[in-house]
């Protein structure tokens, strides 16, 4: 079925090569160019990739942060990418002014799909892959590719609750209090080792609305610090080491 939907797709656009975009086998939309050969951060900045797919608040909390924040003078937002074309996320970067691509990701198989994500990632070398509300499962693919240096925010702890609908199960569950962890991303459904946690008091919140907006009030400020935190502590350690 999956193939009976490409192959029923409207005829290609123009190549991304033709656009001077990277070369994926997907339909790669882009704005902004990947940096050239031998261009780096401004003043050395990590660069960061944020995928996302769908409306982007931790990717906006991320460019506040660089801009006014803890993330200040140590990161840059390299592109922002989402699976989803019509993502809203990929509308507020670009008002941001930051470079923003997408591969639809729907009738493609998982790794394939990775594998040309992968392909336009690379063509802007990130140090830092940062899934902020990217809701896709990684492939073995993409974790290798970027091993040791992709970040994830759960709503949850992940030794209670892994996968989506942590806010809902904190909720239907009446838990007095969740946690929001950040953590690397390893093979695993967020088993990856857990770089920060922090408490949501849930005492009082009547409505899954209100546990959402106390968590994400948490997952704004976490993210930016523990990955400010990262940064420092992986520039600190001997060349070809990392945490």
């Amino acid at each position: 079925m999956m193939d009976e939907m490409r192959n029923a797709s409207p005829p290609r656009p123009p190549s991304p090569s033709e656009r001077g975009e990277p070369t994926v086998s997907g339909w790669l939309q882009s704005s902004g160019s990947p940096l050239s050969e031998g261009e780096g951060g401004r003043g050395g900045e990590a660069k960061l990739a944020i995928l996302l797919s769908g409306r982007g608040s931790n990717m906006l909390a991320l460019a506040e942060a660089i801009k006014t924040g803890p993330l200040r003078g140590l990161a840059e937002v390299a592109v922002v990418f989402s699976n989803d074309p019509a993502a809203p996320g990929l509308e507020a970067a670009a008002a941001l002014g930051l470079p923003t691509a997408s591969l639809p990701s729907k009738g493609r198989k998982r790794a394939e799909f990775d594998q040309d994500v992968v392909a336009a990632l690379q063509a802007y070398r990130p140090d830092y892959v940062v899934l902020a509300g990217y809701m896709r499962v990684l492939s073995p693919t993409f974790v290798r590719a970027f091993a040791g240096r992709i970040i994830n925010i759960h709503p949850a702890d992940t030794h209670q609750h892994q996968g989506l609908h942590a806010y809902e199960w904190a909720f239907d569950n009446h838990l007095p209090e969740t946690k929001i962890t950040v953590h690397l991303v390893d093979e695993g459904l967020d088993t990856g080792p857990i770089l920060a946690q922090q408490v949501v008091n849930l005492e009082g919140a009547d409505s899954l609305a209100e546990v959402q907006r106390r968590g994400l009030a948490v997952e704004h400020v976490l993210y930016a610090e523990t990955l400010a935190d990262l940064i420092k502590r992986n520039a600190a350690q001997p060349e070809g080491t990392s945490c």
